[in-house]
């Protein structure tokens, strides 16, 4: 022990002498330039930071129905009714919107309520990337919200990428009194009708026009493939300033949908020219949507409807879902921890080229000449062949390539 605590003293002394020595080398070299030790500098602070600039919000309220504005820069508002239409609540028309703005992006729109006057926001390509497709995102939120941020907002500069128009839609609410199922889908089938109707003026292919509906968006895109005539002839008096201007879908999106139309075996007739579907989500984590994607798949399969394609994931959960580390899953375009299912969109893009929607505008897209091919088949049940296309009927609203019936655009 004693010779323990005589090695230990050793030790410390060794280190006070190291120590008092490099100090004095440190004094010997200030002395030798003449100048005193020098002590580090004192910044001053830094200026405060200015407020961020240019912060969306919502537009003024008055005696006029409220006039939605832009979410991103450079958007083009069109309310999707005319003032005085039977399809608004009049008593609810002038109240403005609500934004729930992000608690960490400055300016970022996480989502809306308190819609009463749907529209469209229109992001337009420059000429020489143009294609003159036109995507129509229908954000999620359960009917409760509208989260256009990660649902629509982000999908506006990826599209613009590949030449792709971005059309974000603001339909109303289940929480602020309309149903999901006759309100909300009408607004997803007036947008499609506004759009075509407009198209020259947005440099827009009439026939390259479609829907990508999320979550409980995909409870918009999922009907309007097959209810677009029953609309057309629902709203087809001659007052209406879109008479004759097909609501019909060239193609849609159904990512991680909600409840489509053939839930729990529903077999709602298929138009024989409904559009192609690009189908995505999240397998076991995610099962019940995967199990409604999985029903419009195969009813559409069954009809035999061409270029229907599904992506359904191994790994994955729901937007929105709680995580065992309290975090939450988030939705759109994030890579989600680089797992495939944060590559969908990818594949959505081979799926969109493969059909031709990214070729310029004017030129027939693959999708269309195949679904001419498929009406040109005898109907199920004729007696000639074509079997296995149960439920599909012989509606062409607008015949598919072909231009619609010009209409006078609607004076918002």
């Amino acid at each position: 022990m004693r010779i323990c605590n005589l090695l230990n003293r050793n030790r410390i002394k060794h280190w006070i002498t190291q120590i008092f020595a490099l100090a004095l080398l440190v004094a010997a070299t200030s002395a030798q330039d003449g100048q005193p030790p020098v002590a580090a500098p004192v910044r001053p602070p830094l200026p405060p930071l200015p407020a961020p600039m240019a912060l969306p919000k919502p537009g003024p309220t008055n005696d006029a129905p409220y006039v939605p504005q832009p979410i991103l820069p450079g958007g083009v508002v069109v309310p999707l009714y005319p003032p005085g239409s039977p399809l608004l609540k009049m008593e609810r028309i002038r109240e403005a919107e609500q934004y729930n703005m992000s608690q960490a992006v400055p300016g970022r729109i996480s989502s809306i309520v308190n819609i009463h006057n749907p529209s469209i926001e229109v992001h337009t390509v420059d000429g020489g990337l143009n294609t003159g497709a036109a995507i129509i995102l229908a954000a999620g939120g359960g009917h409760n919200t509208l989260n256009v941020g990660g649902e629509s907002a982000d999908f506006v500069p990826f599209f613009y990428n590949y030449g792709v128009n971005t059309i974000i839609l603001r339909n109303r609410l289940r929480r602020d009194g309309y149903s999901p199922k006759i309100d909300a889908v009408n607004d997803a089938l007036q947008a499609i009708r506004l759009v075509r109707a407009y198209a020259r003026e947005w440099r827009i292919d009439p026939n390259k026009i479609g829907i990508m509906g999320f979550s409980a968006g995909a409870e918009l895109s999922s009907p309007a493939a097959i209810l677009f005539d029953e609309f057309d002839r629902t709203n087809s008096a001659p007052a209406d300033p879109l008479s004759g201007v097909s609501s019909r879908p060239d193609f849609v999106g159904i990512i991680y949908p909600g409840p489509t139309p053939f839930v729990r075996g529903a077999s709602p007739p298929i138009p024989r020219n409904a559009p192609p579907a690009f189908i995505t989500c999240a397998g076991a984590g995610d099962r019940v949507h995967a199990i409604w994607a999985n029903e419009y798949f195969a009813a559409m399969l069954q009809a035999g409807i061409p270029n229907v394609e599904m992506h359904i994931y191994g790994n994955g959960r729901h937007p929105g879902d709680t995580l065992s580390d309290g975090s939450r899953m988030t939705s759109g375009l994030t890579d989600r921890n680089a797992i495939p299912f944060g590559t969908w969109q990818y594949r959505f893009i081979d799926w969109f080229r493969d059909l031709g929607f990214l070729q310029k505008p004017g030129i027939e897209t693959k999708a269309s000449k195949e679904i001419t091919a498929f009406l040109s088949q005898p109907p199920p049940g004729s007696g000639r062949g074509g079997g296995g296309n149960r439920g599909a009927t012989n509606s062409q609203a607008n015949p598919v390539g072909a231009a619609p019936k010009a209409a006078t655009p609607a004076n918002p």
